[in-house]
């Protein structure tokens, strides 16, 4: 079983689409970190919140390196610094990381990125959803931003347009 961690941002807008499960059948488990955990389930709106817990699929762990932390640059949130620690920790295979920043220092410690379309793309892949466009544009209607280049790139990749 592959080791996957997941960021809030992947986590906060699979749920706005009802496809939280994904993660699950993609990759029977994820880990998250705890300032992850706090970001998604005990910070913000009560409205939007959500019971990870609830998820048995999805783990909670601490990093063990809190020192670590302090190595990174201050542009980056806390889950996402934690991400990246905790994907070196437990020699992790892959992150699920949307934020370009995040996403290029995961790159620079050698660790295997996606994000919330990488998602989509091999959930249809694997034969989970038929299309990814009514997902993307669900996405977008819940204040994901999606450019419209990278919108269109999508659907060439997903062979949908």
């Amino acid at each position: 079983m592959r080791k996957v961690i997941d960021n809030s941002t992947p986590i906060i807008a699979l749920n706005s689409i009802n496809k939280l499960y994904l993660l699950k059948s993609l990759y029977e488990k994820v880990y998250i970190p705890y300032a992850v955990y706090e970001e998604v389930a005990l910070s913000g709106p009560e409205d939007k919140r959500i019971n990870v817990k609830k998820h048995e699929f999805i783990v909670i762990e601490k990093i063990k390196n809190e020192e670590a932390k302090k190595f990174f640059s201050t542009s980056l949130h806390k889950g996402e610094v934690e991400v990246i620690i905790l994907a070196k920790e437990i020699n992790a295979e892959l992150c699920v990381i949307d934020d370009y920043l995040a996403r290029k220092y995961a790159n620079l410690f050698g660790l295997k990125v996606t994000g919330t379309i990488g998602i989509l793309i091999k959930a249809k892949e694997k034969g989970l959803i038929q299309h990814v466009k009514p997902f993307l544009d669900e996405l977008i209607k819940n204040k994901i931003y999606i450019g419209k280049d990278l919108y269109n790139q999508i659907l060439e990749i997903a062979k949908e347009k």
